[in-house]
């Protein structure tokens, strides 16, 4: 893996992890083993669905995960915690098996996009940065397929490294924009790092640093002129900035054998001065010249922008992106859904709370999801008990989990489990795909969605269901109390 990835995170972690920890050791639930959910409550953005991204990190992490000597100290010097406790994380290997969904899959809330079971320690120590990790870049995900979505086809590139919050969050949040569909970044060390196109040319201040605009566009097209784009608004769009650039092109460009590849507009009523740079353009004789719009966009205005007919070729999307400005806050939880007895009998845990969202599914569980046999499309998805199987060769009867008389029975489907397996035994098994590989399966599997699922406004809700089994363990449960 690049090096920017072998970074020990382990003291990364919420205080309690550790405090728990030690009283777990101390009490005897060492080598007791748990089962943790992480799951969502709802989608960003009020849509329909959101994109699983991050798995990546979390097996970097995992892999990583190991306490040094000056962790030990560290701890030591709280003075809460027992030698002993201190020797058992100086020779700590992570041994939990972990079942994720694979990244650039669509996911809808209250699955169990991660699961992980070993000894209670290793299990609930790692909730800190697998919540990070999967929050933060299926956040942005999901932003950037809704951006890419609403510009119709045309590229998106992601331009927000000055304004995500840390260099992590620019590094991963163009990770994630890849995922979600936009063709690259102009944070150069996600190139570097991960191979993410790194993509940009001038900012207004190179225009600045010359005694005319026309000086800094010549400069610019004779050191790069196979792929010369130029930022048009520093001054006047249609005043200066077009005729300028169409007099570069033409005397720098054109009797060398290149032609430009582009102008940017980034202030402005952006829609207007696209049309009329488009007509400018075109009647120059440069109708392959792409224009180029950015500064502070989103999906609605981009949505808006080409209800409107704006005249543009391509999308830099800075902010508004990268910090998912709109909803800038996932919401996955990391929950105990069960453990195991001596005899290893999975015991199920529920956490209960007069505020229904709150309340957890228990159980070792998985997910399937039902594909129509003719279209494609995803029908539904069913949470099941780790142990069920659904027969696709035969009828299956779904029911709402919250309003049970909603049932319907689906046939000539195809039954497909979401989860795979990671690690086992705290060794990781799973090959892991290239960044590539996980933009085009999220494409894929964008399209098995229908088009009313993927409405930015009042989405179709999506079908999550529970297995009958499933659900009469759970109201056996919220029957007791506990």
């Amino acid at each position: 893996m690049p090096k920017y990835e072998n970074r020990n995170l382990t003291m990364l972690t919420d205080f309690y992890e550790l405090t728990m920890a030690g009283g777990y050791f101390e009490n005897g639930f060492k080598d007791k083993i748990a089962y943790f959910d992480m799951f969502y409550r709802r989608n960003p953005d009020k849509g329909g669905f959101a994109i699983m991204a991050g798995v990546q990190q979390v097996v970097d992490y995992l892999k990583n995960l190991r306490f040094t000597d000056e962790d030990i100290d560290f701890l030591r010097t709280k003075g809460i915690f027992s030698e002993e406790f201190l020797d058992y994380l100086r020779d700590f290997r992570f041994s939990c098996d972990v079942w994720m969904v694979p990244e650039g899959t669509p996911i809808f809330p209250g699955e169990p996009i991660v699961t992980v079971r070993g000894p209670v320690i290793q299990a609930q120590f790692i909730e800190t940065m697998i919540l990070l990790t999967i929050n933060h870049q299926s956040l942005i995900a999901t932003k950037a397929s809704r951006i890419v979505r609403a510009s119709e086809g045309r590229a998106v590139m992601e331009f927000g490294s000055r304004r995500a919050q840390g260099a992590d969050a620019a590094v991963y949040g163009a990770r994630a924009t890849y995922i979600g569909g936009c063709v690259g970044t102009a944070c150069t060390i996600a190139d570097r790092e991960m191979g993410i196109p790194a993509l940009g040319t001038m900012a207004h201040s190179w225009i600045q640093m010359f005694d005319s605009e026309e000086d800094a566009f010549r400069a610019y097209a004779r050191r790069y002129p196979h792929a010369c784009t130029l930022l048009v608004d520093t001054y006047n769009v249609l005043k200066s900035g077009i005729p300028n650039a169409i007099k570069i092109f033409n005397e720098e460009l054109v009797p060398n054998g290149y032609r430009p590849a582009g102008i940017r507009i980034d202030s402005g009523d952006i829609t207007y001065l696209s049309k009329k740079a488009r007509k400018m353009l075109d009647d120059a004789g440069f109708p392959d010249c792409k224009i180029c719009a950015s500064n502070s966009l989103d999906e609605y205005i981009i949505k808006d922008m080409l209800l409107q007919g704006a005249k543009v070729d391509t999308f830099g999307v800075g902010e508004r992106l990268i910090t998912s400005a709109s909803e800038p806050m996932f919401g996955g939880v990391y929950k105990l859904c069960g453990i195991e007895d001596e005899q290893g009998n999975i015991i199920p845990k529920i956490k209960i709370s007069e505020n229904v969202e709150k309340i957890t599914t228990p159980c070792f569980k998985k997910i399937y999801r039902l594909y129509d046999q003719d279209t494609h499309k995803a029908i539904a998805d069913v949470i099941t008990l780790f142990d069920e199987v659904i027969d696709d060769s035969k009828p299956y009867e779904i029911f709402d989990p919250e309003h049970t008389w909603k049932r319907k029975t689906v046939d000539n489907f195809i039954a497909v489990e979401l989860k795979k397996q990671y690690f086992k035994n705290g060794e990781l098994i799973m090959e892991m795909p290239t960044l590539d590989a996980i933009k085009d399966y999220c494409r894929v599997a964008l399209d098995t969605l229908w088009d009313e699922v993927k409405r930015f406004e009042n989405p179709h809700e999506y079908y999550v269901d529970l297995s009958q089994k499933l659900w009469d363990v759970k109201h056996e449960l919220l029957k007791k109390g506990k």
